[in-house]
């Protein structure tokens, strides 16, 4: 089992976030978690990715448990089976999509440039490696997130609403790129969206609310 995650709480201050979350991923599963807006959802990929931190219950990762990890530890576990897609793409701007791509094989010592090639190709921007950021569109840059997130093969990839500022075309065509190498690479996808078109995709569908996690929810119930 890659993911396990066992009644876990998050509050701040009096307020409750979630609570009693418990939910197991397996290895090459895509999950998709839907809910009302401001219920955490968010959050919790952030915990499940080591990002945050909670308040009861475990995280266990191909049984390493998160929480047990020093801040240096679960940086280096993140950076080795983690990878994580963002809604505001989070690219750095003053690096060209190349560069952007090849960050966590940097920080993992790596340098690969055959393997920045091929995942750019791969995701259809085999061409564009010297542009830089502000030269890309919308779902441009949203496959640049994705490469960048798969580059190093990690076991688990986080995506956090990676459709929501995008149109239903170029939507659609994102997550056909992110499914497409998330199977290729065999990684376990966790997605956190409003999109019913993208939940609908997954293996499961998952809802949360302030109360725990329950599976077979129709996201467009959940939809904001």
């Amino acid at each position: 089992m890659t993911l396990q995650i066992v009644d876990l709480g998050k509050h701040y201050g009096e307020a409750s976030v979630f609570a009693h979350v418990s939910l197991e991923v397996a290895d090459g599963e895509f999950v998709a978690i839907v809910g009302e807006s401001g219920v955490g959802k968010s959050t919790l990929l952030n915990c499940m990715a080591g990002l945050d931190s909670w308040d009861h219950g475990r995280v266990l990762h191909d049984g390493v448990d998160i929480g047990g990890l020093d801040a240096e530890a679960r940086a280096l576990w993140r950076r080795r089976n983690v990878g994580f897609v963002f809604q505001a793409f989070h690219v750095l701007p003053h690096l060209d999509v190349a560069q952007n791509v090849a960050l966590p094989l940097m920080l993992l010592g790596q340098r690969e440039p055959a393997r920045v090639a091929r995942m750019l190709e791969a995701v259809g921007l085999e061409g564009l490696s010297a542009r830089l950021p502000q030269q890309l569109s919308g779902g441009q840059l949203q496959r640049v997130a994705i490469a960048r997130a798969l580059v190093h093969q990690p076991s688990l990839l986080l995506a956090d609403e990676p459709t929501g500022n995008l149109d239903p075309g170029t939507a659609a065509r994102v997550m056909d790129v992110l499914l497409a190498q998330t199977r290729e690479h065999g990684a376990s996808l966790v997605l956190v969206t409003h999109s019913e078109a993208a939940a609908a995709r997954a293996d499961r569908v998952l809802h949360l609310s302030s109360t725990g996690i329950v599976e077979g929810q129709s996201p467009a119930s959940s939809a904001a």
